[in-house]
Formats: structure tokens, sequence, C-alpha cells
């Protein structure tokens, strides 16, 4: 069931990897794939798809200084509009996570993500960088207003052959199924939106519970006053 209440869940991947291989990639792609594979046993089809920033790094950067949003990242955007869980995927730079990542998330709207469940991990090239996910990403995703699951990851060099890292992503995978299979954020959007606020426009005019469609808000936008 995805986020309109049929058909299978859906999942956006969104990974800030720049190597080629990225571990970051690697870390995104096992959590999806066992997300995946614990839905399947549940009874859920699992459509994936990836963002990689890499590809939208142009387009971010023009959106930050003019808010003209490129085709590839509008395309972005609407696959993570109509997500049912997202994974959330950085390498650690500097002490936190990369710019190209949280770019992204900042020239999102403010509205967009709101009740998403997400899984937060990042990778780094030492184990002195864990606190980033649950330091740095979750209060970025709590200003979004998602809902990060409990369990977060992080993966340095050592921890991709530990078997306790492997639990740890089947933990944070489940808690992701289970959020994904109770249309946690469908419901919140269609019972629980009005009690949220709001920036203008942000919802077409539904954030607002203003009906844009009346003679008086067309003159106020602007428009002429209709024909008796």
């Amino acid at each position: 069931m995805n986020a309109n209440g049929s058909g299978p869940l859906s999942l956006v991947v969104v990974t800030a990897g720049t190597g080629d291989p990225s571990s970051t990639r690697m870390l995104a792609d096992r959590t999806a794939q066992r997300v995946s594979g614990l839905a399947g046993r549940r009874g859920h089809e699992v459509r994936v798809r990836v963002v990689d920033l890499r590809r939208l790094a142009t387009e971010i950067t023009t959106a930050l200084v003019s808010q003209l949003t490129g085709p590839n990242l509008q395309d972005a955007i609407a696959a993570l509009a109509g997500a049912d869980g997202i994974v959330a995927a950085t390498p650690v730079y500097k002490a936190g996570a990369s710019g190209l990542f949280t770019s992204f998330f900042q020239v999102l709207d403010n509205d967009l993500l709101i009740a998403k469940p997400v899984v937060l991990t990042a990778t780094a090239g030492t184990a002195r960088h864990a606190l980033v996910v649950d330091d740095q990403l979750r209060s970025l995703f709590a200003y979004l207003r998602a809902a990060a699951v409990p369990t977060s990851l992080f993966a340095a060099p050592e921890d991709w052959a530990d078997p306790a890292f492997d639990k740890r992503i089947e933990r944070a995978a489940f808690e992701l199924v289970l959020f994904m299979e109770s249309g946690f954020a469908r419901q919140i959007k269609d019972e629980s939106w009005h009690s949220y606020q709001h920036e203008f426009g942000s919802a077409g005019g539904t954030e607002t519970g203003i009906d844009l469609d009346t003679d008086l808000m067309r003159l106020a936008a602007g428009g002429g006053e209709p024909a008796k």
C-alpha cells in the first residue's frame, strides 16, 4: 500500500555519496534491500527509487541562489512527495554532514516531509564521527517534521564486517517497514494536516483552509473581476 492507500510501497533512497564506488551508497543500498526483504515477508511489494545527489549538484546550487528548480530536482521532489519511506545517506566531511546533502534538504519545501518516515545513515573514515547522525541529521529532519526512526546507522570502515552492524541495519529497516505499512504519513496528511503550521502556498492552498478559487481571492491575486 503506497502513500495513496493502494499498490506497492514507495521507498526513496537519497544518497550524497560522491565516490565510485561509494560507501555511503553501499550503506543506503544495503538498508533499502533489507527494507524490501522485510516488507516482502509481510506481504508488501516495495518500489525503490534512488536519488543520487551527485547528479543534482548543479540544480541544487541553482535552487539555493535563485529559487529556480530544474527538471531533475523537480522529479526528485515529486518522488519524495509520494514516498512512504525514505533512506537518507550522507558521508561525513569536517565533522558534519556533506554540504551537498544539507543543501538538498534546505531547498525543499518545509511541508514536504511532514510525518514521512526516514532512516538516517552516514559513513565516515573514523568512528570519531559517529555522533554526526544523531547530533546533526536528526535535528535537521526534526526541523522538517519528518518521522526519523529510533535506530540510526553509522558506518566506519571497521563496521562493515561486524555482525552487530548487520543486526542494527535489520532493526532500523524493520522500524521503517512498520511506519510504512501503517500509512502513518498518509493518515497525518488526510486527518491532521490542518493542525500543522504551514507556509502560505506550500500545498496549493490546502495548507491554509482558504478557498483560492473565489472572486475575492482572484482579485487579491491581481486577477480581474469575473464577467456578470
